[in-house]
């Protein structure tokens, strides 16, 4: 059973929330709960780490936890914490559920423990989500195997429909991956790219952010950006001290909106890192921002890796341009320093 009857004292609210099927998610909300809570500082991988290793690989397993946090069992001692109340009675969970501030660095420490050694060899796993990748198929099957057999030694359950095997291509964590290549999910990007002119600064600022997340597929994103950014709660807050505002989009906001939705539309695919090869760092630096390039030298030409873009402060478009072309270097390294560790930097 995933829950059991409670005489706790605690009680956090239910909450249910529509799905994308039209069927109702279950959900407790955990805000107060999770407030008072000692954090768990076992770390989450880097996502970006994650897509590193998988430049060679040529087929992809991905494996998909049936229900991950209800296999993990809850001390007793924490259950009664967990209580929540309905108009059948008062419950309290015997499993890990949903919404708690320990719950990912949990499972996260429990998937590390099952997979041990083979994790950055030819398997990662984000918290319930895990990525076998090999070179060749015959290599793949038996990575598989191993895979299947450290969660059975386990007791751990998979999701059957959900998980995909042997595949040349693989939408993991929000990116496709194929070839030594990764793109954005184009159903993560229509979200943006159907999005209409914002009517509020909520809506503006909250676009601006969406696209945040693709900025490294996107040259001198900052610059572009800018206007928008100017919708911050921070920056109005400040406005708003000074006069009572009402919302308007100006016309450089405008136009940046539909100047990202329009560079959205584009094939944004970039390159994985290879360490055998060779990399160039290419910046550059404009009146009011800096921006790099990070390429892999290759027989075919260069291949871009990640676009980095800042938008200068007030103070920093006032210095030489020298000044600002060695920022934009000291900028670009700190961004790629993940990649440029132990490889070979042109």
């Amino acid at each position: 059973a995933i829950i059991e009857h409670s005489t706790s004292p605690w009680s956090s609210p239910v909450v249910l929330v529509k799905k994308k099927d039209g069927t109702t998610r279950f959900c407790i909300d955990y805000r107060r709960l999770n407030q008072i809570t000692t954090k768990d500082a076992f770390p989450l991988p880097r996502i970006d780490d994650i897509y590193d290793q998988l430049t060679k690989a040529t087929y992809f397993t991905k494996f998909d936890f049936k229900a991950g946090y209800f296999q993990v069992p809850l001390d007793k001692a924490d259950r009664p914490k967990t209580a929540f109340s309905t108009r059948d009675g008062h419950f309290q969970f015997k499993v890990l559920p949903q919404g708690l501030t320990n719950g990912p660095p949990t499972f996260q420490r429990i998937v590390n423990q099952i997979l041990g050694p083979n994790r950055w060899k030819h398997v990662l796993a984000y918290i319930d989500d895990i990525i076998i990748y090999s070179q060749n198929l015959n290599e793949h099957l038996k990575h598989i195997e191993e895979v299947c057999s450290l969660l059975h030694e386990a007791n751990f359950k998979l999701n059957v429909d959900k998980c995909e095997v042997a595949r040349t291509e693989i939408l993991f964590l929000g990116h496709l991956i194929k070839a030594g290549t990764i793109k954005p999910d184009q159903d993560n990007i229509r979200g943006l790219t159907d999005t209409r002119e914002p009517t509020s600064a909520e809506e503006a600022f909250r676009f601006v952010k969406a696209a945040e997340y693709y900025r490294k597929f996107i040259p001198k994103f900052s610059t572009i950006a800018a206007p928008l950014h100017k919708y911050s709660p921070a920056t109005l807050q400040q406005q708003k001290s000074n006069k009572k505002l009402k919302f308007e989009l100006s016309t450089e906001a405008r136009t940046a909106f539909h100047q990202l939705k329009k560079i959205l539309t584009t094939d944004l695919i970039l390159n994985l890192p290879d360490d055998a090869l060779p990399f160039k760092l290419q910046t550059d630096a404009s009146g009011d921002g800096i921006g790099a390039v990070l390429l892999q030298i290759t027989p075919n030409g260069d291949r871009p890796l990640a676009y980095m873009s800042k938008k200068l402060t007030k103070t920093q478009t006032n210095w030489p341009t020298i000044e600002q072309e060695c920022y934009a270097i000291v900028q670009a390294i700190e961004n790629g320093t993940n990649i440029f560790v132990a490889m070979n930097l042109y």
